[in-house]
């Protein structure tokens, strides 16, 4: 296929509407999922304790370190 403008590119030969809407519905789906994945990851992060939120008891630690 060869295009003599962009107008006929972006047309796609009476595709266009198919094809850039594809496009268009496709980045908007991996945009929503990596958004997703960004909330659950801090929702998970923010309810996981830390190493520093406990210490477990059976461990005797040195002096001064607690």
């Amino acid at each position: 296929m060869n295009w003599t403008s962009l107008a006929e590119f972006a047309a796609m030969g009476g595709y266009g509407l198919y094809v850039w809407g594809s496009f268009g519905v496709t980045a908007l789906v991996i945009a929503g999922e990596m958004i997703s994945l960004r909330v659950r990851r801090r929702a998970l992060l923010a309810a996981t304790p830390t190493a520093d939120d406990e210490r477990p008891t059976h461990v005797a630690y040195p002096e001064g370190a607690a």
